[in-house]
């Protein structure tokens, strides 16, 4: 890379990383500033492999900076942005738009449509934080419907509809109904008989590529005209099972000649051999597709205003034929792009997770290392924090990135009030001290005197973590103890005097005891960390978010007697 691309890489990424950091009130992530700088430069895309070094290096400058330096420097930089990060901070109280029309509903009524084929992934909390914030802004009515009528493709996880549930309660929701489509199957049914009088649809054994290249062409099968009467005994045969997979399905008849092929007589039901999970529904051999399933309940259940990717577009044009036919208006809907997120080397897709595990790779859903709603729930992280950073993406219909920055930040505001304070040292190293108290006194919580102090005895020796040890001559502060000075492979205690620190710049470090302190186990997305925590960290009860003084958040998982286990909860 020569001078000239450094320098621009360089002011491209001071850019985004304060952009980042001004946004979201913490420090700058490496991977949320690669996104945006390489997809505003093409021409860095050749130097990838070079790039991520030279923004790291900006990234580290940024986050020496205090919020004020940021701002500034910002608004020097990138004054425009500057203002929209302002503007966005003034209207907090309203991230997302006003509902299409809302005014001219009684009631606002919208529905989480979840396929229970697995527990959920960090995206899936989008849609429960969105229309749960939708549902609290609106004094609304929220519906989770399982979406479960796909026995084989989509096979549902039996543990997962209540795994579901809870995952909605742990993000700070609770539905107003709770349906199970797999329950309503004859509801479609009655609705597949009206339509079938209606002359709406009718079934075909054309072979899939057969309808296929028909369709394509604009040119109708020659099931297409085949009278009411025959079309429901057919379906009658296909809800008493009597066709194989595949050998019969019933369609919505729309229009053959329709400009977009996928909306040309769309399949409403098919044969599936593979029985449902769930022994109340596993007999029924004829399945509707979820585009007709969906938009019955949709209707049914009242539902005004619906939340769905753009890649789904053609399903409310589908939707709207059924419509069309049974006399109903449709929804207000919404279509918003895909969230992706960063800091996550494991595919955000259920099925990938699912064989991961399989393979010994995971440990399981709530592994740190894997991008799911249990991981982060066991890494102390709270479901609000994650509401709060999905609902700040809006509902554009471009795709969005979702920096965790963003979610450690709002996570960060809830659990530094009450997380205790306590040293951990990662492969420490001894030192000897000379002189001084026979403990030091640390604070529980620098902002909550009250909470009392803590013990941390000083056995004649201490252990720091090896990047701490001063050279020979120099100083550091031992936080809670005093100032000491490395001499001769020992630590000499010189005294209290926090002026030191103040107008001299002395480091301060954490260290534990030499001896009597608790072995931890962190795990964290990167793996796992062992380390020594100071004594008073074995009175911490399960479940308690703690933080390890200079190394970061914590959720306490287990106390066991060979080591405790904490999850990494974040900076």
């Amino acid at each position: 890379m020569d001078s000239e691309l450094r320098e621009r890489v360089e002011a491209e990424a001071e850019k985004h990383a304060l952009l980042n950091a001004v946004k979201y009130d913490s420090d700058a992530d490496v991977g949320a500033v690669m996104g945006p700088l390489m997809g505003e430069n093409p021409d860095f895309r050749p130097h990838g492999d070079e790039i991520p070094g030279v923004v790291g290096g900006v990234v580290s400058r940024v986050n020496g900076m205090d919020r004020d330096e940021r701002i500034a420097r910002l608004e020097e930089l990138a004054p425009e942005e500057m203002d929209e990060i302002l503007a966005e901070d003034e209207g907090d109280d309203a991230l997302l738009p006003d509902l299409p029309n809302a005014e001219e509903y009684d009631q606002i009524r919208m529905r989480l449509a979840p396929n229970p084929n697995g527990p959920w992934h960090l995206g899936n909390a989008r849609m429960p934080a969105v229309i749960g914030t939708y549902k609290e802004m609106y004094d609304g009515w929220m519906l989770c419907r399982f979406d479960d009528t796909d026995p084989e493709t989509k096979r549902p996880d039996l543990d997962a509809y209540d795994g579901i549930l809870d995952a909605i309660d742990y993000l700070g929701f609770e539905p107003d109904e709770v349906i199970r489509a797999s329950d309503r199957v004859e509801t479609y049914y009655d609705h597949a008989r009206e339509l079938i009088d209606m002359g709406g649809a009718y079934t075909c054994s054309c072979p899939q590529g057969e309808f296929s290249d028909l369709k394509n062409s604009g040119e109708a099968c020659p099931h297409r005209d085949k009278d009411p009467e025959t079309t429901r005994e057919e379906f009658a045969a296909m809800i008493d099972g009597e066709y194989e997979s595949g050998e019969m399905v019933l369609r919505v008849r729309t229009d053959i000649e329709h400009k977009n092929p996928a909306l040309r007589d769309w399949v409403a039901f098919r044969m599936i051999d593979t029985p449902h999970p769930r022994e109340e529904a596993a007999d029924y051999r004829c399945w509707p597709m979820l585009d007709f399933q969906s938009g019955i309940d949709d209707h049914l259940t009242g539902i005004t205003h619906i939340i769905r990717g753009i890649d789904l577009q053609d399903s409310a044009k589908r939707q709207q034929f059924v419509y069309d036919y049974f006399g109903w208006e449709y929804p207000e809907v919404i279509h918003w792009g895909h969230v992706q997120i960063d800091a996550y080397d494991v595919k955000m897709s259920t099925s990938t997770i699912k064989q991961l595990i399989a393979d010994g790779d995971l440990d399981g859903w709530d592994d740190p290392r894997a991008p799911t709603l249990a991981s982060l729930q066991r890494r102390g992280i709270r479901g609000p924090a994650i509401v709060e950073a999905m609902t700040a993406l809006g509902t554009s219909t471009s795709n969005v990135d979702l920096s965790m920055s963003a979610v450690y930040a709002a996570n960060r505001e809830r659990v530094d009030p009450e997380a205790d304070r306590y040293f951990l040292v990662r492969d420490g190293r001894e030192v000897p001290v000379i002189g001084g108290p026979e403990a030091g006194h640390p604070p529980y919580h620098p902002e909550h005197e009250e909470r009392g102090r803590r013990e941390v005895p000083v056995p004649g020796a201490v252990q720091i973590e090896a990047e701490d040890l001063p050279p020979n001559g120099k100083r550091v502060w031992l936080k809670g103890y005093g100032c000491v000075r490395h001499t001769r492979d020992a630590f000499e205690y010189v005294g209290d005097d926090i002026a030191a620190v103040r107008e001299e710049g002395v480091p301060v470090i954490h260290w534990v005891p030499a001896d009597d302190t608790v072995p931890v186990r962190m795990r964290t997305p990167e793996g796992d960390v062992t380390g020594e925590a100071e004594p008073d960290f074995a009175d911490t009860e399960v479940d308690d978010v703690i933080q390890f003084e200079r190394v970061g958040f914590a959720r306490v998982d287990a106390h066991g007697d060979d080591e405790s286990v904490v999850y990494w909860t974040h900076e």
